[in-house]
This record gives structure tokens, C-alpha cells and sequence, in this order.
């Protein structure tokens, strides 16, 4: 069984008492979502004329907008180890919406998304506000990838990256695609950069399906944020923060693919790799 073909879990039927707990959660969302972007606004009214990349500010708001959601949801994220400081990247497992908000919840990044996700109703929107970079994963492409690349890790920004290509059910690591990675190789990044990987699990509620919080292939992204909307007693995320790879000492990019993809497997503690 793959991503592919796998039989997602089935939404069960949402009882009649859990509906007042999703118009509560709902209404606490658009509450935060709406100041926020409020703030984020007048924010980057005051940084821009001095920091048009760096976004120093409306990045932690950003980054308290994950943090309020996740506290509404009340969906606890454990972390283990310390995120990059300072101009790098991040490479990460990718199973779930959900990622994005526990990953920007613990420290500011700056995400690189295929182009579609530009167009999704109300998750391309946020992606935008965030200052998510989109990108074609196109080979001839690679070149034009590299200067984006290179401009905001200039400007200080952490860059996070999912090297899977797609999301999982969260219960599996998929390969990584090294084609994003040549980006990292620049020289004219300098010989300090470095990548970090990172691993990110989802644990079920008590008597869920194991891949509860996993959203991918042809889900239902509405029918998906009810079950999390309406579960009482949440699950946990765990996310691990490896120790980082000095980019310039690997070979190529395959090599510095295949180190971040051992280093996420090894800190994933699912079905595949139990705790």
C-alpha cells in the first residue's frame, strides 16, 4: 500500500454534541485569523521600507497566529531539540496541513510551496500573507530557483521545504526529490550554510485511525478540518530538530538529499519506526 493507493480513514459521523464545539473552535479561528491579518498588515507597513525580504516582525506574527490555532484546536506540539538560528534551511516529512502550523508555531520559516498551492481557497490566501515561497518543480526551472534561493537566504530568511513532493499519510517517509537541494549548492551562498532536518509525527486520539491527522492524495480538505474541529480530546504532535549538515562538505546534491532523508527517518517515530 502507497500514499497513492491507500484507502484513506473514513469520516466518521459527527454526533450532534460535537457541532457546538466546531462553531466555537470556528468562531475563535476567524477571530485570530481576521486581527491577525490585521496586524500582519500594519506590521509590514513599518518593516518594509527597511526590510522588504527580512520580514523580522510580521514573521512572529505569523508565527502567534499558528501558535493561537493550535492552542484552539488544542493540539499540544511537543519539540525536541532547538530550530536553526539564523539564514539556512529546513527540510521536513510532510504529512498534513496541519504541518504548517505546528512547524511556523515553533519558529519563524519561510515555506516553499509548489504554485498551486497559490490558488487554494483560504490556505492560498494565509500562504501568501505568511511570505510562502512558490515555486514550479520544474528542472528547467532550477537556475531561477537558485537566485530566489540565494535572495532570501541573503535577507536572513530560514527557508523550510518539504523534499517528499507531496504529503504521506504520516505513517511512512516518501523518497526525497533532490532537485530542490542544487539550490543550496550555490556558491555564492557562502561555505557556512547549513541545512537542518526535521521530523515531524502526528499520534492519533485514543481509538482513531493511526493516520488521523495525515491529509493527502484526493482528500477532502473541508471534510478533513471537521474531524480535527470536531475532536474533543486531541492527539499530540512531536517535532524533532536535527543536528544540522554543513551544506559545502557534502558532494552534490543527491548526497545532501540522502543525509536529510536519514536524518528525518531516524527521528520519525511512527508505525514504520515505533517509539
Amino acid at each position: 500500500m502507497t500514499w497513492q493507493s491507500e484507502t484513506p480513514p473514513p469520516n466518521d459521523p459527527i454526533p450532534a454534541s460535537a457541532w457546538p464545539r466546531i462553531g466555537l473552535r470556528a468562531m475563535a479561528l476567524v477571530f485570530v485569523f481576521a486581527v491577525g491579518l490585521a496586524v500582519h498588515a500594519l506590521v509590514r507597513l513599518a518593516e518594509y521600507p527597511h526590510a522588504r525580504a527580512r520580514r523580522p516582525l510580521s514573521g512572529r506574527v505569523v508565527q502567534a497566529v499558528c501558535w493561537l490555532t493550535l492552542r484552539i484546536l488544542g493540539l499540544p506540539v511537543h519539540v525536541t531539540g532547538r530550530p536553526l538560528r539564523g539564514a539556512g534551511a529546513l527540510v521536513c516529512n510532510h504529512s498534513s496541513w496541519l504541518d504548517i502550523l505546528a512547524l511556523h508555531a515553533i519558529t519563524p520559516v519561510t515555506f516553499v510551496s509548489k504554485a498551486e498551492v497559490a490558488g487554494w481557497p483560504g490556505i492560498g490566501l494565509l500562504a501568501r500573507v505568511a511570505g510562502t515561497l512558490f515555486i514550479r518543480r520544474d528542472r528547467r526551472e532550477a537556475r531561477a530557483q537558485t537566485a530566489l534561493f540565494g535572495a532570501r537566504l541573503r535577507a536572513r530568511q530560514r527557508l523550510l521545504f518539504f523534499p517528499e513532493g507531496t504529503s504521506s499519510d504520516g505513517q511512512r517517509l516518501l523518497p526525497f526529490k533532490p532537485t530542490l537541494f542544487q539550490a543550496l549548492l550555490d556558491p555564492a551562498l557562502g561555505p557556512d550554510l547549513r541545512l537542518q532536518p526535521v521530523s515531524l509525527t502526528y499520534h492519533a486520539p485514543q481509538e482513531r485511525d493511526p493516520r488521523f491527522y495525515g491529509w493527502w492524495g484526493d482528500m477532502d480538505f473541508g471534510a478533513h478540518a471537521l474531524q480535527v474541529l470536531a475532536q474533543a480530546r486531541q492527539g499530540r504532535a512531536e517535532i524533532v530538530f536535527h543536528d544540522s549538515i554543513d551544506v559545502a562538505a557534502q558532494p552534490g546534491r543527491k548526497a545532501l538529499a540522502a543525509a536529510a532523508e536519514a536524518a528525518v527517518r531516524a527521528g520519525l517515530t511512527t508505525a514504520e519506526n515505533p517509539c
